[in-house]
């Protein structure tokens, strides 16, 4: 596809990547440019996602985080005007192959959104939505499924007695749960999560920050947080973006501790954000 030329904008050369090496990705970002419309939003972005590890996207409000994170299941695919350069690799192909099935995809990489967004049905019907969409029919399996996403989002306990009640029912930290169950119950590789603690108290969070350090063993994660306290407890990369380039991407030790940019250094210590 044939994109404009980026608008200029001054800014000092940035080497974000350093000599970090990610062994195992699970997807590989390889100069991603996105605009929307005539608008900007990421500039050049390229870096690895670990497999079966968390990688954390902070950086102020408008920073392109929640924009990459989108790239990486092609939900950007829903916003008019869209234009991309670059590529994202999936086990070994471009997300952007026009022969590309999009539901398979996303049925690998799925997402959980900022704010909680349970279906007005039961808890049972949210977790079975998915694998209904996707052919299963037969109540035992439906059954097995349900139960053993709601068991992978630590839910399993509070509800198994509640299956066939309204999911609204639910508090703001059991509906966040449950939404990452029914991403979970399709089976996927990956999964996405656009600030999935902003609208939550702190205990609901530390439910939902506890979840994430379990499911990491099984599926890579890639997260978008405000909260840099988060990031430093749940991930083990963290990539820092400014005005849709990315200035910093390393283990998350080094770039809470030791930064190498001094821009990094600057938002996590509060001088700007």
């Amino acid at each position: 596809m044939v994109m404009p030329a980026a608008p200029t904008r001054p800014t000092p050369p940035v080497q974000p990547a350093g000599d970090l090496v990610i062994e195992k990705p699970a997807l590989r970002i390889e100069r991603l440019s996105l605009w929307y419309g005539e608008a900007l939003a990421l500039e050049d972005v390229s870096l690895d996602v670990a497999e079966r590890r968390i990688t954390a996207f902070i950086g102020p409000s408008g920073c392109g985080k929640s924009t990459l994170l989108r790239c990486l299941n092609r939900m950007n695919d829903l916003v008019d005007g869209v234009r991309i350069e670059g590529d994202v690799r999936f086990a070994g192909r471009s997300l952007f192959d026009p022969a590309l099935d999009v539901n398979a995809l996303r049925k690998r990489v799925g997402m959980v959104f900022q704010r909680s967004n349970p279906f007005p049905k039961s808890i049972y019907e949210n977790v079975a939505y998915g694998p209904r969409v996707h052919g299963v029919r037969r109540r035992a399996e439906l059954d097995e499924i349900v139960e053993r996403g709601l068991r992978a989002a630590a839910l399993w306990e509070e509800v198994k007695d509640r299956l066939h009640e309204s999911a609204l029912q639910l508090s703001g930290g059991q509906q966040q749960r449950l939404c990452i169950a029914r991403a979970l119950a399709v089976e996927p590789e990956v999964l996405l999560l656009d600030e999935p603690c902003s609208a939550l108290d702190p205990t609901a969070t530390a439910k939902v920050e506890e979840l994430l350090l379990e499911l990491r063993q099984s599926y890579t994660i890639a997260i978008v947080t405000h909260n840099m306290q988060q990031a430093a407890r749940v991930s083990d990369y963290t990539a820092f973006l400014y005005l849709g380039q990315l200035i910093e991407f390393g283990e998350t030790s080094g770039v809470f501790v030791k930064p190498r940019q001094q821009r990094t250094l600057d938002y996590i210590t509060g001088r700007f954000g």
